[in-house]
């Protein structure tokens, strides 16, 4: 499809809610990025691991709530998850990574067949959540529009492991003026399912992160004159520490293309219950 017409395709979506935005996808008619797209509802990260992998995994969220703020677990053997909507997480996330000892082996736009009785999924809140309540507030997004997927990177922040689950915290970076930093800091507070509040603000090799042109993951993002780099705890922390985990088969959905939920994205993280 032609960028441009992709483009308009996408503008088109934005004013569309959750559910029938999940539909078009569950048909494959649409498998791009979910930035700024399903206002005030939660997007979520997929992990997809094996029932005898799925209790060291779920201890390892609980250990790193602000990297990996769990939202939705399914029962082993279950595609379903009935507390965040009428979902199928087989359907209904534009875009899935396939692993195979701990390397993406390929991308599929659905895993009906890849399905196993024996699999668990878990739900992570993303921090795309929040690009709508941002961009409404006049905050000015580098990272958004232009077919970009936001920038991600390794640290040299340690989290806490479990089992086969340990690793480094993986950040997004968005650049931000100056003028709007304290204002981003409460906004995106207001948002803890989504990763809350920045975890950084400024020199990005305080937190080993190298150069900002070259992401882990992602596309690269320019700071412009005026702006400063902000970082986000990422629920790929969760992906990295999987692939570190070197499992034979784990399923996620590929970054930037989240799950949309029901849920609303300014949820109390304590009172949420799964």
């Amino acid at each position: 499809m032609p960028r441009q017409v992709t483009s308009l395709f996408y503008d088109n979506l934005r004013v569309i809610d959750a559910d029938k935005l999940r539909r078009l996808v569950r048909a494959g008619a649409y498998e791009g990025r979910t930035g700024g797209l399903a206002r005030g509802k939660l997007q979520a990260n997929v992990v997809i691991v094996p029932r005898r992998f799925a209790g060291d995994f779920h201890q390892f969220c609980v250990r790193n709530p602000k990297p990996c703020p769990l939202v939705g677990v399914s029962r082993a053997g279950s595609p379903f998850l009935p507390a965040l909507g009428d979902i199928d997480i087989r359907t209904d996330a534009p875009q899935y990574n396939i692993y195979h000892f701990g390397e993406v082996t390929h991308q599929r736009t659905d895993i009906i067949d890849l399905w196993r009785d024996d699999f668990a999924a878990f739900a992570l809140g993303s921090s795309l959540t929040v690009e709508v309540a941002l961009l409404e507030k006049g905050i000015k997004l580098g990272s958004t529009g232009c077919g970009k997927v936001l920038p991600k990177f390794r640290t040299k922040i340690k989290t806490r492991g479990a089992g086969p689950f340990e690793g480094e915290m993986v950040v997004s970076m968005r650049p931000i003026r100056r003028g709007d930093v304290d204002k981003v800091r409460a906004l995106t507070a207001r948002f803890p399912l989504a990763h809350g509040s920045p975890v950084h603000v400024g020199d990005p090799s305080i937190i080993g992160v190298g150069d900002l042109m070259a992401p882990d993951w992602g596309d690269a993002v320019e700071i412009m004159e005026g702006e400063v780099p902000v970082f986000w705890a990422s629920s790929l922390t969760a992906q990295d520490a999987l692939a570190r985990a070197e499992l034979a088969v784990s399923i996620t959905v590929s970054p930037g293309h989240m799950l949309i939920t029901d849920v609303d994205a300014k949820a109390d993280a304590g009172t949420f219950k799964l």
